[in-house]
């Protein structure tokens, strides 16, 4: 592979030899949760994750949670149009149904389809996002193949605060969203609400014959709109009980091309709830017990007829219930043992031969530090009531050198189980189906970047392979479903972040190959939609009461089916933001998106909307 200047240039902040001309800052080592399941720091971790605060939400100046992930090493996105629209995600080039996606905990995503509409959750109401890069089945099971991405909502806490903003901005856009949290010294709460709508583009120009992309030509603006509502509370009684509870809803209506059998309106409602119970009964054993179901509901309508008539509905309910011990065995090793219980249910206009499975997990992570050593063993043994039994595992060691490098090796097995669509679509779906299997290897070299006793920043360098067998695709010779593909992956992450002068800097560069690895004509070609080049540039500054910044995001070329006869061409998107600060409380921002009115697609024949600006107005204590 050949990489442009442009995208070499790009990463040489990337490298130590560059310090010279960093000021000296003290960057906080966020903790997290998703990687091990347990609460660490960030800098402990030897998997690859990044942490997405809600300040960098509102200093990106973000409109919804696809825009948020764009710009994460290893995270490609394929949109069919603008806002709201069918949004699917591919972590390191695995398949777009191959990362899990938890809310505050609990699994969610469509059972039938096997797919997260990540469009749809309301990033209003999002604090905090964690994305874990890499296999990690043996700690939550199905579908982390390429990786978690787990999204946490506001808690609140502290005193009583509340929170308003107002914007608006091209194609009709509009949003306003308020709430208010609190709770004192050991309570939390926090309720919010937004509400936001589109006129939205011309999502496609599709090709009725021979058919293509939604194969229909609507040339109308396809709108969006969208209502969520969070709620969230707890309490902690003493130091060794506390209770959260939480809910999160959103209520979506997306018009797209279509047909009078496929539809041309999506209205869709997705809630997810939950408790959790975390007891301390001996100082060196914390017990938690949590409670999830998530909810997903699609309704397919068509105008082309008056009223408008329902053409299908998906419902999905998946229920989860955890519990897990964390022992602290020595102030340098913890070991944490749990059961995961899922109950999926479906129902649908469609008749799918059967309706309902379940699973049990039983898991179990060591981490243990001896010296400038880090070990980190997990395993996991899950027992689906369509595919038997199913154990995976992972391993990864990392030695720390004096001058605070760190190299680090992992290795890890993931699986990915046969949706219901599937298994039992009619027509198509094949109940004899087996998971879909994978095996990762990673080395990782991470550091700071030093200047004085402060540290000024991080950087690391990854390099990965990941083998799937038995991908699930459709069987010509039997027209359904069959394990009949296989792929290899390989690739490097880079990711440096600093001060350099007055300026913050972010950038991460991804290079990948993604290639199908099945037995015949597509074997050695490029995995559909995914680019083997991304790089991303961040520099933002603060004047007194502005803030100024720009974001630069460049992708590679990409095919847009398995055969590489339809190319995506490369594009480069800027963002420019700048921010003015009226009071201590209240906000003045203005975006600036897709600046250089770049035309591209990340789908065939679905377009990405032209250069827009959109003025937000915000208050906050």
């Amino acid at each position: 592979m050949k990489y442009p200047p442009l995208l070499v240039a790009l990463t040489m902040p990337l490298f130590p030899h560059f310090v010279h001309a960093v000021e000296s800052v003290t960057i906080l080592d966020p903790v997290i949760v998703t990687a091990s399941r347990s609460s660490e720091p960030e800098s402990q971790s030897l998997a690859a994750v990044t942490v997405i605060e809600r300040a960098d939400i509102e200093r990106q100046q973000a409109r919804s949670v696809p825009d948020v992930l764009r710009s994460i090493p290893g995270i490609s996105l394929s949109q069919n149009g603008g806002d709201g629209q069918l949004t699917t995600l591919f972590l390191r080039g695995t398949n777009s149904d191959h990362t899990l996606i938890l809310i505050d905990g609990v699994r969610v995503g469509s059972a039938t389809a096997g797919l997260t509409p990540l469009e749809n959750v309301p990033l209003a109401q999002v604090e905090r996002i964690e994305v874990v890069r890499g296999p990690r089945s043996s700690l939550y099971g199905s579908e982390a193949i390429g990786g978690v991405i787990q999204i946490f909502t506001k808690k609140g806490g502290g005193p009583l605060t509340p929170r308003f903003s107002l914007g608006a901005g091209t194609l009709g856009s509009s949003t306003v969203a308020a709430g208010v949290s609190g709770g004192g010294e050991r309570g939390w709460f926090d309720v919010g609400a937004n509400l936001e709508r589109s006129t939205g583009i011309n999502a496609c120009s599709g090709r009725p014959e021979p058919f293509a992309g939604c194969g229909v030509i609507e040339p109308d603006h396809d709108g969006y709109r969208q209502l969520g509502v969070n709620l969230r509370a707890g309490y902690a009684f003493s130091d060794a009980v506390k209770f959260d509870t939480h809910l999160l809803r959103s209520d979506n209506h997306a018009d797209y091309d279509g047909s009078s059998f496929a539809g041309n309106v999506a209205r869709a409602e997705q809630q997810t709830a939950g408790t959790s119970v975390t007891l301390k009964p001996l100082e060196l054993w914390t017990l938690t017990v949590s409670a999830g179901q998530s909810w997903d509901h699609l309704r397919a309508l068509t105008t082309t007829t008056a009223p408008k008539t329902v053409v299908s509905t998906f419902d999905t309910t998946r229920d989860t219930l955890a519990l897990q011990n964390d022992l602290a065995l020595t102030p340098t090793q913890k070991l944490s043992l749990g059961v995961d219980y899922l109950d999926d249910q479906i129902a649908s206009s469609t008749n799918y031969h059967v309706t309902s499975r379940d699973n049990l997990g039983i898991f179990s992570a060591y981490q243990g530090q001896f010296g400038a050593t880090e070990l980190k063993l997990s395993a996991r043994q899950d027992d689906n009531q369509q595919f038997g039994q199913h154990a995976t595992g992972s391993a990864a060691v990392g030695y720390r050198f004096a001058n605070d490098v760190q190299l680090a090796l992992s290795y890890g097995t993931a699986f990915k189980a046969p949706s219901f669509n599937n298994l039992y679509y009619p027509n198509y779906g094949n109940p004899a189906l087996n998971p879909e299997q994978a095996r990762n290897w990673e080395v990782s070299v991470t550091g700071k970047l030093p200047l004085g006793e402060a540290a000024a920043g991080r950087w690391d360098v990854r390099l990965y392979q990941t083998e799937i067998d038995d991908l699930i695709t459709f069987d010509p010779r039997t027209w359904t479903a069959a394990n009949i593909n296989r792929a290899r992956i390989r690739g490097v992450e880079a990711t440096a972040a600093a001060r350099l002068g007055e300026w913050d800097v972010t950038t991460n560069l991804t290079l990948m190959n993604p290639e199908d690895r099945s037995v015949g004509s597509n074997q050695g070609k490029v995995l559909a939609r995914r680019p083997e080049q991304t790089a991303q540039l961040a520099l933002d500054r603060q004047f007194n009461r502005w803030s100024v910044g720009t974001t630069l995001l460049i992708a590679g070329r990409r095919f847009d089916d398995p055969a590489n006869a339809v190319r995506l061409g490369s594009y480069t998107l800027v963002d420019l933001r700048t921010e003015y600060a009226l009071s201590a409380a209240w906000r003045l921002q203005l975006r600036l998106e897709n600046a250089l009115n770049e035309h591209y697609e990340t789908s065939a024949f679905y377009h990405q909307p032209a250069r827009a600006a959109y003025l937000t107005l915000r208050y906050a204590l």
